[in-house]
């Protein structure tokens, strides 16, 4: 894209974001619909399902990334998107109805436990940035493949926990709403209830070859405007790219707050950061070579920053802050402080 001028640059950056969006809402439809109409429930069938289709636009980033052997901005898409895709909470904080904060009306534990998956994994990629290339087996570190099992061990225990739960909770004035999407809305019909399940698979088909294609066009265009502005490709990647990615979610979370389903959200967060570093792997295989080592200290910063904030809202689930500013909770308020000290770390590091 080298010829193209940047504000051509910028209006494909943009285009490809608007697509990301608007593909990003039929297929979190479509999903929801295949997960009730095939019954998956808690089978990792169900898990996968949901977990790659909301990781799509990353997906298509890491791939075309890896495959400019672009491996920063690879790695600072997925690492920095978890810091990024936190702070989709925020926003869907601001959209709660009634005068209490999301982490008050979560009315769970089980957040908890997901984002503990969250900060075990993050954890493994710090080990990963710290081993040699030489350690990699055709170019797979060993470090990428713990994390798929980890992933899998991970989300096998929280279906446990799920279907039997070894304890009960009291969290008086909670509103935790559906733990399921696949659970029908008391007063919302399922997604697409009248069409067939066969209209609905090629709809889902569709809206995910059009969200990995716009996933090529934003990490194709975003290389070329970091090299146009001289901005830092994990920078660019961890902040401007990782918020395209971040549309679905954005979409997908504030839809389910305003049904009063408040687990889910937290849960969805979650649950994506945990599967998006998976994506390493792909890294690897696509690249030839390990993308962990080759990260950088950018990257282990943004490491930190996302577990900062996973472990804020986990602990806001247990706190229950009961108060709003600005339509905000008082962990929503640390969590946009905490991540701009920590996008200004990053920048003065990458400097």
């Amino acid at each position: 894209m080298d010829g193209f001028s940047t504000l051509v640059l910028a209006g494909i950056f943009a285009g490809g974001a608007v697509i990301t969006w608007i593909a990003g809402v039929y297929l979190s439809r479509t999903t929801d619909a295949l997960d009730f109409r095939w019954k998956l429930g808690e089978a990792l069938g169900g898990m996968i399902l949901l977990s790659v289709s909301g990781s799509l636009p990353e997906v298509a980033v890491t791939i075309s990334a890896a495959a400019q052997h672009n491996l920063p901005l690879a790695a600072g898409n997925l690492i920095g998107g978890i810091a990024m895709q936190t702070m989709v909470l925020v926003i869907c904080d601001m959209f709660v109805k009634g005068d209490k904060p999301l982490s008050h009306l979560v009315g769970s534990l089980l957040p908890v436990l997901e984002a503990s998956l969250v900060t075990v994994m993050i954890s493994l990629v710090f080990m990963g940035t710290m081993l040699s290339p030489s350690v990699a087996f055709h170019g797979v570190s060993p470090v990428s493949v713990l994390i798929i099992v980890t992933w899998g061990l991970g989300i096998a225990l929280l279906g446990k926990v799920r279907n039997s739960p070894a304890w009960e909770i009291t969290m008086p004035g909670s509103k935790s709403g559906r733990p399921h999407r696949r659970i029908r809305h008391k007063t919302i019909k399922h997604p697409y209830d009248k069409w067939g399940t066969n209209r609905i698979f090629f709809l889902f088909l569709g809206a995910s070859a059009v969200t990995l294609a716009a996933g090529v066009i934003l990490a194709v265009s975003s290389a070329a405007l970091a090299e146009r502005f001289h901005i830092n490709g994990i920078i660019f990647g961890a902040t401007i790219l990782a918020a395209a990615s971040a549309l679905p979610e954005i979409s997908s979370g504030v839809a389910a707050v305003r049904l009063g389903d408040h687990q889910l959200v937290m849960s969805d967060v979650f649950g994506g950061n945990a599967f998006q570093i998976c994506l390493l792997i792909l890294a690897d295989l696509i690249a030839g070579a390990p993308a962990l080592p080759q990260s950088g200290i950018e990257n282990g910063w943004l490491a930190a920053v996302g577990i900062l904030l996973t472990a804020l809202y986990a602990a806001s689930v247990v706190i229950r802050p009961a108060k709003r500013y600005l339509r905000l909770g008082m962990d929503s308020l640390v969590a946009i402080v905490a991540f701009i000290a920590g996008i200004a770390g990053l920048t003065l590091i990458a400097h």
